[in-house]
């Protein structure tokens, strides 16, 4: 994902979405509150600012933690 003077394509943020749906997907019921969401939220956009590679691993971490992983 390229960061383009701080614009999404749509495509980018298709896959943000999704990264940030299987996240929220991966918390147990008892911690999807709205405070983690944010935190989860905010960490997706910083890694996504740090580039490509901090993205492929916060994805891979979550694919881990994923129940379905």
């Amino acid at each position: 994902m390229k960061l383009c003077s701080g614009v999404f394509d749509p495509e980018e943020l298709s896959a943000l979405g999704r990264l940030y749906d299987g996240a929220v997907d991966a918390l147990p019921p008892s911690m999807r509150s709205p405070e983690n969401c944010v935190a989860i939220a905010k960490l997706i956009l910083e890694r996504t600012a740090a580039g490509e590679a901090e993205l492929a691993r916060l994805a891979n971490l979550l694919i881990t933690l994923s129940p379905e992983g």
